[in-house]
């Protein structure tokens, strides 16, 4: 892996983010401090502070300190780490001041959602619950919630979706685990807002990429970036007519930031870029064109993978744009990235 491009991500976020000053001196509490969009995040925090010399505290919440090394490496001692499981989040355990609370932790594996169920919607609403408690008790400035594009479950029309539609997902199908799991937490931070006033904003995520993803990822952004480098073959186990829009991770990042202080309190927001709409099938070939043309695009349909119900979400991102967010990445350039930081 290439961790160069990545490093120039975070140092270009610390030179642009142009909300910074109201960070300062404040301290963060980060579950799922070791994924994607949470690793990234914090690297993010670290560079400000560097550059910037915000001095923010930076809480992750992890259950693997030898994952936690893997990821930060050098980084690893600016930060402080809490082992603990998603339940357990209580002021007792977690003694230090909080300010701002980034909720990230959840499982995005397919393959997971299908073969432990059960698991999915425990740690979705036990997890969210412990947080919120642990928000209320502490009254922190401001709390996010990374919900997902997946809470608007199934729709066949490239409409322009915003915040308030609601499309349908099967409480009988095992992978609704998943949507409604989020659904529910997206409740749940709608509950405490109303009722105990906890400053809780929904960052409603589109798929979101780029570099420092892991090795062990398998997600279609992943398995399209590995057919580029390994000149295989791109094969697509389904039709390929579901279609989203993506997001970079920093962008992503930043997103997340400007809703934690300037978001609405209770409400959920898109985050995407909105012209990275595409298909699964127009987005293999595009792929294939701009980054290796002596490859194919293969269809060869498969069962029982876990994927998604067939659906297109064109997500309306008037909402976050309004409070003065946009994406700086376009779809070429996010798998630009990711191709050469997976080199």
């Amino acid at each position: 892996m290439n961790s160069h491009i990545l490093t120039e991500d975070v140092q270009r976020f610390a030179e642009q983010f142009d909300l910074c000053e109201q960070l300062r001196g404040k301290s963060f509490l980060i579950t799922g401090a070791t994924g994607l969009i949470g690793s990234v995040m914090i690297k993010c925090f670290l560079a400000l502070n560097h550059q910037k010399l915000l001095n923010t505290k930076i809480i992750a919440v992890i259950r693997n300190i030898e994952k936690a090394r893997h990821v930060f490496g050098d980084e690893f001692d600016e930060i402080k780490f809490v082992i603990i499981e998603m339940n357990q989040i209580m002021p007792d355990i977690i003694i230090d001041k909080v300010d701002y609370i980034v909720h990230l932790a959840s499982p995005t594996s397919s393959k997971y959602f299908v073969e432990h169920p059960v698991e999915t919607l425990r740690t979705a609403i036990e997890g969210t619950t412990a947080i919120l408690e642990f928000a209320k008790i502490t009254q922190v400035k401001g709390m996010v919630y990374a919900s997902s594009l997946e809470v608007y479950g199934s729709n066949h029309t490239d409409d322009w979706i915003s915040e308030n539609f609601q499309g349908y997902v099967n409480p009988i199908e095992v992978r609704s685990s998943y949507n409604i799991g989020k659904r529910t937490c997206e409740c749940l931070c709608h509950s405490y807002a109303k009722e105990y006033d906890v400053n809780v904003m929904m960052a409603r995520l589109t798929q979101t990429f780029g570099a420092g993803i892991s090795e062990t990822d398998n997600r279609v952004f992943a398995q399209f970036a590995k057919s580029i480098i390994k000149n295989d073959n791109i094969v697509l186990h389904t039709s390929g007519a579901s279609a989203k829009p993506y997001c970079y991770t920093t962008d992503a990042v930043r997103a997340i930031l400007y809703l934690l202080l300037k978001g609405k309190k209770g409400e959920a927001y898109n985050i995407a870029n909105k012209d990275s709409y595409i298909s699964v099938h127009d987005m293999a070939q595009m792929i294939k064109n701009e980054f290796n043309s002596n490859i194919d695009v293969v269809i060869a349909p498969q069962k029982d993978l876990g994927y998604a119900p067939e659906t297109k979400l064109r997500l309306d991102t008037h909402k976050i744009e309004s409070l003065g967010w946009k994406p700086i990445f376009c779809l070429r350039e996010m798998y630009a990235r990711l191709i050469s930081s997976m080199r």
